[in-house]
């Protein structure tokens, strides 16, 4: 799966190269799986902060999330005929 994955070169200063030194050092295998979960970490936040953004600059015009009917449909009893319920009878 390794072979798929692309490879970027980053540039770190020595203070975070030394930081992350000491919580995961280059000689053990996880350092990649750290970089790609604080990446998506900060890809999802970022994500989450624009989605707010957009939020705040264009809100609901009704608060519709707070009437469950909007969002739940309860189902119905389908209503029985006679018909329908004699012939289940025989």
């Amino acid at each position: 799966m390794l072979d798929a994955m692309k490879q970027l070169l980053v540039q770190l200063d020595d203070r975070l190269a030394s930081e992350l030194e000491r919580h995961v050092p280059a000689r053990s295998r996880q350092r990649s799986e750290f970089v790609r979960r604080a990446i998506r970490r900060a890809l999802d936040a970022e994500i989450e902060a624009r989605m707010a953004e957009a939020y705040r600059q264009t809100p609901d015009l009704e608060p519709a999330h707070l009437d469950p009917a909007v969002w739940e449909r309860v189902a119905r009893p389908t209503p029985r005929t006679k018909r329908a319920a004699g012939a289940r009878k025989r």
